[in-house]
């Protein structure tokens, strides 16, 4: 096997002193270094070719592939493989080709300054990713530690908490860690005004207040924290069609007929980095879906406007469907046959029509038919009385 010809090197603000004897030696015998600018200050003693990220940074694979054969020694921030560019380049170039020389990373320098478990808290970067990301972590009780943006990120992150009744949330920013200009500033969501550093991480000790809002991950919000024009899927049939679609990480949604986006949303917030695209011909839906996506924390809910079956030729292979709306046995045969294995599909339907249609279906492929009725208690006058909702056809079934 050959020997690895590039070496990922996590650095902290103690720079090359922080460093184990033998990366540091790594590092002095490098012929060419890439880096930002703050890496190569915290190593600037050493002789070496420099080489800023590229622009754009998708370039930067090819640029290393060209530099094969040489010393090449690539510095990152901490852990190079925990929210850094080291799993980045170990996507695209052979494992057996690097050698990764990790140092301590941000969540464990802040872990250790707040004197926290790493095992008892969720560790999040919105480290250019859209901020909004976090709010489905916001739980009573949590702790978490989040890898910001900027100067500006804890300000904008005290809003979201005070916003959904988290405004007592105790909050510390952990700046430039283990350097001599290491700072810390503390106080709550509701009354934060810090001014920071833009090099820094944020812990967050979530409080809740009596009237906070609760939103579990687990699927099944309210209906009412959703923009909505009154078709959408509702609470109860929601948290059973997330059951039979299996949210789990890094897989991919296809949610036909997505409407307000309810189903999309929370099959993102069912699993770390679950990913969802939503397919709807109607504009006004699309934006409730968005702002949906915006409010309940996943803001990377993709959109495509459409309809169905043309609208999934060339979209990436999905490992659930959904179909809300649209349906019929056109797109059913092409959403089946673009369905990865072990890829799970949930219909629901509401009127006769689309029952015939899932009947048909379920006679020729199988999968379990189910009829979801619901009624909800509600003032009848001065009494109370039960209110059926639309009972619901549904079918799924996996694909082996």
């Amino acid at each position: 096997m050959a020997e690895p010809w590039l070496h990922i090197v996590g650095i902290g603000e103690d720079g090359l002193e922080g460093l184990l004897p033998a990366t540091r030696a790594v590092v002095e015998a490098a012929e060419v270094i890439v880096g930002g600018d703050r890496h190569h200050d915290l190593s600037g003693t050493v002789t070496a070719e420099r080489v800023a990220w590229p622009s754009p940074f998708d370039a930067l694979i090819d640029m290393l592939q060209a530099m094969k054969g040489r010393r090449v020694v690539v510095l990152a921030t901490g852990d190079p493989l925990w929210f850094s560019v080291g799993a980045r380049i170990g996507r695209s170039i052979d494992p057996s080709e690097i050698t990764y020389h990790p140092q301590l990373s941000a969540f464990q320098l802040a872990a250790a300054r707040m004197g926290w478990s790493l095992a008892d808290v969720e560790t999040l970067t919105v480290h250019g990713r859209p901020v909004e990301q976090m709010i489905a972590f916001i739980q009573p009780d949590a702790r978490l530690l989040i890898l910001t943006t900027g100067a500006h990120t804890p300000g904008q992150i005290a809003a979201f908490l005070t916003e959904r009744g988290f405004g007592r949330s105790k909050m510390t920013v952990l700046a430039n860690m283990g350097g001599e200009s290491e700072a810390r500033f503390d106080g709550v969501a509701e009354s934060w005004d810090h001014e920071v550093p833009d090099l820094n991480t944020l812990a967050v000790d979530c409080v809740a207040a009596p009237d906070a809002a609760l939103l579990p991950r687990v699927p099944g919000l309210a209906d009412d924290l959703f923009q909505h024009d009154g078709t959408m899927t509702k609470q109860e049939v929601r948290a059973a069609t997330l059951a039979k679609l299996m949210p789990m990480r890094g897989a991919l949604l296809w949610d036909i007929g997505t409407g307000c986006g309810s189903v999309a949303v929370e099959w993102m917030r069912g699993a770390r980095y679950a990913r969802a695209i939503g397919i709807e011909p109607r504009a006004d839906r699309r934006a409730m879906a968005a702002a949906n996506a915006l409010a309940l924390g996943t803001p990377k809910l993709q959109l495509i406007d459409g309809r169905v079956p043309e609208a999934l030729k060339g979209l990436e292979a999905p490992d659930a469907v959904f179909i809300g709306g649209g349906l019929s046995r056109e797109v059913f045969e092409a959403a089946w046959a673009a369905l990865r294995p072990l890829g799970r599909l949930v219909a629901n339907a509401v009127t006769l029509e689309s029952e015939a249609v899932l009947v048909a279906l379920q006679a020729e492929f199988g999968g379990q038919l189910v009829k979801i009725q619901v009624q909800r208690a509600e003032p009848v006058g001065p009494r109370t009385g039960w209110r059926p909702l639309m009972p619901v056809t549904q079918w799924s079934l996996i694909k082996r």
